[in-house]
């Protein structure tokens, strides 16, 4: 069974005329009649009804134009869907990163989307949430992969969530705390932080847990490479709050404790310019990190 041979049995099914069918289907009526019969004969039943002047279709045929219908219907739609693909295996995404993007295994999402598609070019830029989420307002970006921002600065964007990663403090193996189960957040007031750059999300979250216990943190070293904050932990030179997926990672050796008075938490999302309108490659890279 052709396909062919399905468009022509709608075709003689619409027209009652195997002239007429042909010329709809722009093909000789001789092949035409030829592809009904092959096809009838691969059924084992008569589809039309040629005994008078007026083509009609058997019982069976009716039923065999119903399910040609669907079949047909359904290849269109493969059709488009394969139209629609097409049309974003080239363009540009220009994609903004968090420097701590938790538990989003980034890299793994851009390999993905580039096996998909791979002529499309995808241009990644790594800063502060802070910083990214002004670049989206300014369409210097398609969408960035975020944190958790103030409500102030999530003016015109929609965010969607992905992931939620507690924040846990990072000691050396030698810490003074190294050996507890949990801390408080008073615990660290006198100890020197290494802390990511002003304006990021979870050094301000640190500040206000800080500030509610009575303190203020006492940045010694900054840093917005996760890798390196664990190193100067390690080395005994600070201590640091990190995403649990960071704290956790492999590399430098470090001890990781949780709060036992507060519930921080390091939210990513992935952020647009509302009302902004994606082109077809921004737009298949979103649905397929935000389905």
């Amino acid at each position: 069974m052709e396909i062919r041979q399905l468009e022509y049995l709608v075709l003689v099914a619409q027209e009652r005329s195997f002239t007429r069918a042909a010329a709809r289907g722009n093909v000789a009526q001789p092949a035409l009649s030829r592809q009904i019969a092959k096809l009838e004969a691969e059924l084992g039943l008569p589809l039309v009804d040629r005994t008078t002047r007026r083509v009609s279709m058997t019982p069976a045929g009716i039923a065999m134009v119903g399910h040609a219908e669907r079949v047909l219907a359904e290849l269109e739609a493969a059709r488009a869907l394969a139209a629609r693909a097409t049309a974003v295996l080239t363009g540009r995404v220009e994609l903004g990163v968090t420097t701590t993007p938790g538990s989003i295994d980034v890299p793994a999402l851009l390999a993905e989307f580039h096996a998909r598609y791979p002529d499309v070019d995808l241009i990644v830029r790594e800063d502060l949430s802070v910083r990214l989420v002004d670049a989206l307002r300014a369409d210097r970006l398609d969408l960035a992969f975020i944190s958790g921002v103030a409500p102030g600065a999530r003016e015109r964007l929609t965010l969607r969530p992905l992931a939620r990663d507690p924040l846990l403090v990072v000691v050396g193996e030698s810490h003074r705390l190294a050996d507890r189960d949990a801390i408080r957040v008073a615990d660290l007031r006198d100890e020197r932080f290494v802390a990511f750059p002003p304006g990021a999300t979870i050094r301000e979250a640190v500040a206000r847990a800080a500030q509610e216990a009575g303190f203020t943190p006492r940045v010694s070293f900054e840093s917005a490479e996760t890798a390196r904050t664990r190193a100067i932990v390690a080395h005994g030179l600070a201590v640091a709050v990190l995403p649990q997926s960071d704290a956790l990672a492999p590399g430098p050796a470090v001890v990781a404790l949780p709060f036992r008075d507060v519930e921080l938490h390091h939210d990513l999302f992935v952020a647009t310019r509302t009302g902004r309108r994606l082109s077809p490659a921004a737009a298949a890279f979103l649905r397929g990190v935000s389905s």
